[in-house]
């Protein structure tokens, strides 16, 4: 090689070295002082824990009073896919607080029961979609849920994750089941630095809902999921009574009448 090219390369070198070494090269700057130059690393943005995706379909398509336009999902079904598979890519783990898995479940179980229904619409009833035998073969059992490697159903979600892990009664209020007499299903996403206001709000509005729960200080006609669900809220209060009276600014009696209202499974369409 001659000199000429020994030269050109040696050049060459030093530029491709020079570049390289950017991010802990000093510069000077305008003003004259040392500036050492570091390497920007730009970081991916996990967009799950906020459910942007969930929180505008559900200001979109569910209404004040917690009915689902089905047909608004059915047309936004682009969208609701695409959040669906943001909750199938991005399965909880350890470094998550306790708030972001509690909401990310609970999301996903009202999402999924969505999906459940836009897909064989139009329907009269959630329970129309499988069989009778609980825990066999009802629409709570078919296993259409895939997020991360694993495999679920309603029922997975909704008793072996949210009630097994955390034993919170408010998860009742905020699990929406599709039907008429469920809780309401909320305008906007659950997300975890919310999530305790979130749920106490969904409780409160579940107890005062006149068309769940009738409550006066001596009588009560109750939602058949306080039945339902009753050790899940003496876990945390000394009796159901005790448990709504958190909730309500009546003081209802401990020895007040308690009856249950039929539940309705008819969809909570608009």
């Amino acid at each position: 090689m001659d000199m000429v090219s020994q030269s050109f390369f040696a050049v060459l070198l030093s530029f491709i070295t020079n570049a390289c070494q950017v991010n802990t090269d000093v510069a000077t700057a305008s003003n004259g002082q040392n500036v050492e130059v570091t390497e920007e690393k730009v970081q991916p943005q996990n967009t799950i824990h906020g459910h942007q995706l969930w929180d505008e379909l559900t200001q979109e398509h569910v209404t004040d009073k917690g009915f689902v336009n089905y047909k608004g999902f059915l047309k936004d079904s682009t969208k609701l896919k695409r959040y669906l598979q943001q909750l199938s890519k991005n399965h909880p783990n350890k470094n998550w607080s306790s708030n972001e898995r509690k909401a990310f479940w609970i999301n996903a179980y009202n999402a999924y029961t969505i999906e459940l229904i836009v897909d064989n619409y139009p329907v009269k009833s959630i329970k129309d979609l499988g069989g009778s035998i609980y825990r066999v073969n009802t629409p709570w059992d078919i296993k259409f849920i895939e997020i991360g490697d694993e495999e679920y159903d309603l029922n997975d979600i909704e008793h072996n994750i949210l009630r097994k892990e955390w034993e919170d009664p408010r998860i009742h209020a905020a699990v929406n089941c599709a039907s008429v007499s469920c809780p309401a299903l909320m305008q906007g996403a659950y997300i975890g630095k919310k999530l305790d206001a979130q749920l106490d709000a969904q409780m409160k509005r579940f107890i005062l809902d006149s068309s769940k729960n009738t409550i006066s200080e001596k009588a009560l006609k109750l939602s058949k999921l306080f039945k339902w669900f009753s050790g899940d809220f003496k876990n945390v209060a000394p009796s159901v009574i005790d448990y709504i009276n958190r909730f309500t600014d009546l003081e209802i009696s401990e020895d007040a009448q308690v009856e249950y209202k039929e539940y309705g499974w008819g969809l909570n369409d608009t």
